[in-house]
């Protein structure tokens, strides 16, 4: 969740602007040693793995700021978020993997880093590891767990986030209905905001939006991680040596890394990733089975073994998780996925076969068609017609917008299913997509289609 500001770390190396600009900002980065004493590690797979965490820190955090952004109380000195990112061996794609911070974890056997107790190896969730180990616990329980071995690791808190986003000047972040938490202050309208380094930080903490809490969080943090990306690569920061070394002063004065990360790995990525943008990120997290009631711990959530491990071999094997895009056609943001929309189609014209046509281009867009169109029968339609129950407007003004140029028709009592009759106008359906729209087999989406349009 804080974690944009390491990975942005990542993304502004693209400008390769050169050895003299960066010389001596790695000196201002706080070293850790998180691979003391580590036996048995996994064997390395293809490209780069870096393990990203943000803590709850907030000691530089004025009582203004604190107190105008939600952020009293006490830090639990653990990790809030965990972010596996692959940086692939050709160095055109980061694979952002989120674990979620209450995952079922076995801590293998160590030494407590709070009392020097040893300990045993047991259950606990997975931030925990941090609080109980640090650093050095934190890998090796992730490593265990993935099967993936960690190449560098960076830590950044509350203060390392908000300095970034004011930094680049800002995140555009897009949502299409009003977002409030009582707990943080966020309140965002329906629309595209400009969010400073205090309101970003509002809404990627943010997990009582909706219902799907912390999955909901993680969803935001990646579209986030995706709008700075975005805006790193597309505002001339890169271009720019002044401002370049004013940013990534920035960044790497407020964060923690292992003694590997440095001035010579950011520009070994630079060189590589000149046409790194939004759309060469990936976003996913570890598919979950169950929640769990374990003793001492509480309630945890255990990943679905199967797919957890497919992704991660896919890590390894350095192989993209995100469904191939090339090609196709930007989609346009709409309010409900076309997933959840369930469509019914007539054919409305005396062109045999239209009905079969709109079904299938329908269903190619993601829409759940019947895949048994008919014909409306009676006089041929010109203009194409979505019948709906006005329970369901917002479903049908999601499906309309797939079909320009149609009328809409509320049809009290229709039910769930909309109706879609084809009339002589139709000329193909406009490929759209909603803000949380998740596909594939492990909902893997590049980081241009979580972005504002």
């Amino acid at each position: 969740m804080r974690l944009a500001t390491a990975l942005s770390v990542l993304v502004l190396g693209a400008g390769a602007i050169g050895h003299a600009t960066l010389t001596g900002l790695d000196t201002g980065i706080d070293r850790v040693d998180p691979f003391r004493d580590m036996k048995n590690r996994p064997e390395p797979g293809h490209g780069m793995n870096l393990l990203l965490v943000g803590t709850d820190g907030r000691e530089r955090i004025g009582a203004k700021e604190r107190s105008k952004y939600r952020l009293g109380g006490v830090p639990c000195n653990c990790t809030d978020t965990i972010m596996l990112v692959h940086i692939s061996r050709d160095s055109r794609r980061a694979s952002v993997v989120s674990l979620p911070r209450d995952s079922y974890a076995e801590l293998p056997a160590h030494t407590d880093r709070n009392t020097g107790e040893r300990h045993r190896a047991h259950p606990v969730k997975l931030n925990a590891a941090y609080a109980e180990g640090g650093p050095a616990l934190t890998v090796r329980t992730v490593e265990e767990m993935t099967k993936v071995k960690i190449d560098h690791y960076l830590e950044v808190d509350f203060t390392s986030f908000m300095k970034t986003v004011d930094a680049v000047g800002g995140v555009k972040i897009c949502t299409t209905e009003r977002m409030t938490d009582r707990y943080t202050g966020l309140d965002l309208a329906a629309g595209t905001h400009e969010l400073n380094g205090g309101q970003a930080l509002q809404y990627v903490r943010s997990r009582h939006v909706d219902v799907a809490s912390d999955l909901g969080r993680m969803q935001r943090q990646q579209r986030f991680v995706a709008a700075l990306i975005k805006r790193a690569t597309s505002s001339g920061i890169l271009l720019n040596p002044v401002r370049f070394r004013a940013v990534a002063a920035t960044m790497l004065g407020s964060v923690r890394a292992d003694e590997g990360f440095g001035v010579p790995q950011m520009l070994a990525l630079g060189r590589a990733m000149r046409g790194f943008s939004a759309a060469s990120s990936e976003f996913v997290s570890v598919p979950v089975r169950a929640t769990v009631e374990a003793a001492g711990i509480g309630s945890a959530v255990k990943w679905d073994a199967g797919k957890a491990q497919r992704i991660f071999r896919m890590i390894r094997e350095d192989r993209p998780l995100a469904p191939d895009r090339a090609g196709r056609t930007p989609a346009t943001l709409v309010d409900v996925s076309p997933q959840q929309i369930r469509v019914q189609v007539y054919n409305g014209t005396r062109e045999d076969g239209l009905g079969r046509t709109v079904d299938a281009a329908l269903r190619k867009t993601g829409f759940g068609t019947t895949r048994a169109p008919l014909n409306s029968g009676g006089a041929e339609v010109k203009r194409t017609i979505v019948s709906y129950d006005p329970r369901w407007d917002r479903s049908a003004r999601s499906l309309a917008t797939a079909l320009p140029g149609c009328a809409l028709r509320a049809v009290k009592g229709q039910g769930r299913t909309l109706r879609v009759t084809a009339g002589t106008d139709y000329r193909g359906v406009v490929p759209v997509r909603a803000q949380d729209a998740y596909q594939g087999e492990f909902g893997a989406v590049t980081g241009d289609q979580v972005t504002c349009p």
